[in-house]
């Protein structure tokens, strides 16, 4: 509930009232009880409210005996962050899948709305992309649903191509990720000197950032800073949003930035790996915990129990700059890792390949021998690929 308050507020609403209802089970046809709704009507006249806010997502046939039945808008948590994002996405790949998610939370819901339009005439829950379509029929939205998927399909596809391309290059893609507000584009401009925009709101930051930085050593990495989750991330967004999450499963590290100063930290953590499981079931072999905002954090015993319970982890405060160096080094620790010692016979006739193989691997020792040369060098896995037919036994 306190986190359907700051989502609020994100928005531009004013909390006035908090009410909350405990049932074994849901009402199928109102969400909550009778007596509860007679509750809510009556907070809502004495605070001459403008809406209710559920924090679930309301069925279409709720909402709309909802709306018949207390004297202000309805709408659920799903409306209220897609109002959010509808708000926060600049990009045109943004803007295009949160349209889309808008629609397809839309779609079911046609039947009813008039009437809250009528009451309040636009205003959360209506802003964003889809706003004019709100009363058109169900054809002209399925139809628009279909053109927003082919333009996010083609946008899908040359996101493919960068990352050929990245991978061609050898670059390696350290992604930021993590609950809502936990400091991600703070982490990012610490690391590359960037100059993004942050602020201490939910969803602050919504469309995907790329960014050169360089570790310790002086090796360059892309950092990219992705739209951050939160408990019950609506599933529309999930599935408009797949072009721009699949930049996770891409990546080489991910660091998993967690806010310490927050009460709710470790269920903030499990939150953020069940959206990451569904993403990239193997993802947590890239993962190194990111704990963030130390500076905020006095207790000495908190830190001592993370760093028995979470040994690899990182102690870091994005803004003072604190343990930034030491981050690097796990980065830089953790690629140098996942690198393949091997022991080569490169016939002469591979200049290329031996040429790619000075550029991006390690070599340690080169010896020419009659008909080939006897290499030991480190390389990254893409490049040991390459490589394999012309390993030592």
């Amino acid at each position: 509930m306190e986190e359907l308050a700051l989502l609020a507020e994100t928005a531009g609403a004013k909390v006035v009232e908090r009410l909350i209802q405990k049932r074994e089970a849901l009402d199928p046809a109102n969400y909550i009880g009778k007596g509860k709704i007679e509750e809510l009507s009556a907070l809502v006249d004495r605070h001459s409210s403008e809406m209710v806010i559920f924090n679930d997502e309301l069925s279409p046939s709720q909402i709309r005996n909802l709306d018949q039945l207390i004297e202000a808008k309805v709408i659920d948590r799903t409306n209220l962050i897609l109002d959010i994002f509808a708000r926060r996405a600049l990009s045109k790949e943004g803007k295009l899948q949160v349209e889309l998610a808008q629609m397809q939370y839309l779609l079911p819901r046609l039947i009813g709305l008039g009437n809250q339009l009528s009451r309040l005439g636009g205003g959360i829950g209506t802003r964003g992309p889809g706003e004019t379509q709100l009363e058109v029929d169900r054809r002209v939205i399925r139809k628009r649903i279909n053109d927003l998927k082919k333009e996010i399909s083609s946008l899908r596809k040359h996101r493919a191509l960068h990352r050929q391309r990245r991978k061609r290059n050898r670059q390696n893609i350290v992604s930021l990720v993590g609950y809502t507000n936990a400091g991600k584009s703070t982490l990012l401009n610490a690391l590359t000197g960037a100059d993004l925009y942050t602020e201490d709101k939910l969803f602050a930051t919504l469309d995907p950032t790329v960014r050169r930085g360089n570790l310790n050593g002086g090796k360059e990495v892309l950092f990219t800073d992705t739209v951050g989750f939160i408990e019950k991330l609506p599933k529309q967004l999930i599935t408009a949003f797949q072009a721009t999450l699949e930049e996770l499963v891409a990546a080489d590290v991910l660091l998993h930035l967690v806010d310490l100063s927050h009460p709710e930290y470790l269920r903030q953590i499990e939150i953020v790996r069940s959206h990451l499981a569904a993403i990239d079931p193997e993802y947590y072999g890239h993962e190194i915990l990111v704990f963030n905002k130390i500076d905020l954090v006095d207790a000495i015993s908190e830190k001592a129990f993370l760093r028995r319970e979470f040994p690899s982890a990182a102690f870091i405060s994005a803004l003072t700059g604190e343990g930034i160096g030491s981050l690097k080094e796990n980065i830089t620790d953790y690629l140098n890792n996942q690198r393949c010692n091997l022991k080569l016979y490169l016939p002469y006739s591979e200049g290329k390949l031996y040429s790619e193989l000075q550029q991006y691997g390690d070599v340690q020792s080169v010896i020419s021998r009659p008909d080939h040369l006897e290499i030991i060098a480190a390389v990254d896995p893409e490049l040991a690929k390459k490589l394999d037919p012309y390993i030592a036994s």
